[in-house]
């Protein structure tokens, strides 16, 4: 699960830029205080309009680094309010994180509970006016924040939707992160995943099995899988790839209900 660092965005990764742009947006670091009083190093970006979406983005293994805060600037000038965060204040404190920082320790100290508890405090921010008011609230992951991601279908925090691109839906991992598959019936949004085709750590089995749970569940979801791309296609650099990073983009807004500035 992520063993490799290849399997996650190297440090010159960048995210593709959207379909759609401009507004004035406000960038900064933020500092969210999580249930247990714990301090959550964050990044919000609050979209030109008040109300709409918003998202809670949700970092690979390597935890919060700038691909993650570009991406939140992303998801600010394309409408949607925007709040990525780390993971690791527990165990790793709340400064900046770099690249080629020592992660791989504290995979294995979160403590899922707690996790939910800080996914909890970027979805509040949200809703308050300083986030953007959002009116509908989704989370979106990538790696090992894709499962996390999916697991906020049932954190009771009364989401619109999540998304997880290239997450892992079955199995057991070493953060202690339970499968979405299995909590699938405890799930109480829409479910949207984006998968790539030549990912060997994500079979067609797994990808189906998780299907196949929501299905039983009664949840609405849609899977799309790119024919050809790697795991962390995501990725601007990635040119073999821009189609499926471009229809990502156009499926996640979707999935939001956000609209081209053209339809609105």
């Amino acid at each position: 699960m992520c063993h490799h660092a290849r399997m996650c965005f190297d440090d010159g990764a960048r995210p593709p830029l959207p379909p759609m742009r401009g507004g004035a947006i406000d960038a900064r670091d933020l500092t969210l205080t999580s249930r247990d009083g714990t301090a959550i190093p964050a990044y919000g970006v609050r979209a030109e309009r008040t109300g709409g979406a918003g998202i809670v983005v949700i970092p690979d293994v390597r935890g919060l680094l700038p691909y993650y805060e570009e991406l939140a600037r992303q998801f600010g000038g394309a409408g949607v309010h925007a709040v990525t965060l780390d993971l690791y204040a527990r165990s790793a404190g709340s400064e900046k994180r770099v690249a080629g920082w020592e992660h791989g320790p504290h995979v294995t100290r979160i403590d899922p509970a707690r996790v939910d508890d800080d996914v909890a405090a970027a979805v509040a921010h949200l809703r308050t006016t300083e986030g953007g008011a959002a009116e509908r609230i989704f989370t979106v992951g990538f790696c090992m924040g894709g499962r996390v991601s999916l697991l906020q279908a049932a954190a009771g925090l009364s989401l619109d939707g999540v998304i997880g691109l290239y997450p892992w839906p079955t199995g057991e991992h070493r953060s202690g992160l339970l499968a979405p598959a299995e909590e699938a019936p405890r799930f109480g949004c829409p479910v949207l995943t984006l998968y790539g085709g030549d990912d060997p750590g994500i079979p067609a089995e797994s990808r189906d099995a998780f299907a196949a749970a929501l299905q039983l569940a009664g949840i609405e979801h849609r899977s799309v899988v790119y024919d050809g791309a790697p795991h962390s296609f995501f990725d601007r650099r990635e040119e073999h790839h821009a189609e499926a990073s471009a229809d990502a983009w156009r499926q996640m807004l979707a999935f939001m209900g956000v609209k081209p500035a053209t339809d609105a």
